[in-house]
């Protein structure tokens, strides 16, 4: 049973090339199908979370990270009566254009692309999600709904915006997206904040010292501890970060409820002319967030064996772009038949950008030991 306000087959504002509809599932259910069988998500086992594929065998990766952020993500949407199905959607394809590398080939392939027009990995996703996949004989792409096209683009630019009819206009007018894109934007916020302390403290490159500072993680750790005063100090860890999503999911779920009571809102239509996003914390543990995202920034993402793996990462990535542009006749053949279609050199480099980002960590380094032997 879903609430008014919550997304509905039938007020969905449909999709680009018209389809009848499914006959035993929902059209929300059929976009989180096509998303689960494409070739982009498989691919994300092997791209770069924060630690680099091949660092280790337990760390997370885009696929992993997807998987929790849709695990929590309709925990949330299933207790405020929202569609679970576009909930799962939005989550499961929201990095799909993320590059190799994580953050690193993204900053780099943006850098590459800075005379063409640059590169956003949510705007990267939507193209994915509607041009690059090519499964279905007649339209190109995974011919989603609206409404997941609108999770998934969680910021763009307002020049990009512009480009991009109905799906840019919430950018150009300040709206809001539905509130199943709101939930899963603060669900990929909570998985990452949280498993990256764990992947931090598994790799060493954080130390509970470091975190007893850190109001989120030492209350919850101190009340382990309390009341497991033996516990091994693995499952210290794990019984710690579990307490800690269950500390901002709880009140994620009982603020915006309350928000929600309060705005009146009667339909999702309500939802995106509402002023301000109706899916938050309370503003203490809003502030508890940030602290830990600073934390994390300062002493995992900065620190200087993630710096290191990162700039090696980013040469690889400006290196084949590099390569591309220069002799386009290295890229695969599909590449090179879409080549032959386009005109002009900003063409050129957002097929290659194509190319490149659809890569696996691994993949992008064999093509790079391919271009550049024995370097």
């Amino acid at each position: 049973m879903l609430v008014p306000y919550a997304a509905h087959d039938a007020t969905s504002r449909g999709r680009r090339y018209p389809e009848p509809s499914p006959a035993n599932r929902s059209e929300y259910q059929r976009d989180r199908d096509r998303i689960i069988h494409s070739a982009a998500f498989r691919r994300l086992e092997y791209k770069t979370q924060v630690f680099i594929n091949h660092e280790g065998d337990l760390f997370r990766t885009r696929l992993t990270h997807s998987i929790e952020v849709a695990q929590i993500a309709r925990s949330i949407g299933r207790a405020l009566g929202l569609n679970e199905d576009l909930t799962e959607a939005i989550a499961l394809a929201h990095d799909l254009g993320h590059t190799p590398f994580g953050h690193s080939g993204q900053d780099a392939l943006n850098e590459c692309l800075r005379d063409y027009g640059g590169f956003e990995h949510n705007l990267q996703s939507l193209r994915v999600v509607d041009v690059l996949e090519e499964r279905y004989a007649e339209f190109p792409g995974l011919n989603l709904t609206f409404e997941t096209r609108e999770g998934i683009l969680k910021h763009c630019s307002l020049k990009n915006a512009r480009e991009l009819g109905e799906l840019g206009q919430r950018f150009l007018e300040k709206t809001q997206p539905g509130l199943e894109a709101q939930l899963v934007n603060i669900a990929d916020e909570i998985a990452y904040n949280n498993h990256d302390v764990d992947d931090g403290l598994r790799s060493g490159l954080l130390t509970l010292d470091q975190l007893k500072p850190i109001d989120l993680f030492a209350g919850q750790y101190d009340e382990v501890m309390r009341r497991y005063a033996d516990i091994p100090p693995r499952r210290a860890i794990y019984e710690t970060i579990r307490r800690m999503i269950n500390q901002v999911v709880t009140d994620l779920i009982e603020n915006s409820r309350h928000r929600i009571a309060q705005s009146g809102i009667k339909d999702i239509e309500g939802v995106r002319r509402h002023p301000e996003a109706l899916i938050s914390y309370t503003r203490e543990v809003a502030e508890k967030s940030r602290e830990l995202k600073r934390f994390l920034r300062q002493n995992l993402y900065a620190h200087e064996r993630v710096t290191h793996m990162m700039g090696e990462a980013m040469k690889i990535v400006r290196e084949l772009f590099e390569a591309f542009m220069k002799d386009p006749a290295l890229l695969p053949d599909q590449y090179q038949d879409k080549l032959r279609q386009q005109n002009g050199a900003g063409e050129q480099a957002r097929i290659v950008a194509d190319y490149i980002a659809g890569m696996t960590d691994r993949y992008a380094v064999r093509e790079h030991e391919r271009l550049f032997p024995g370097i």
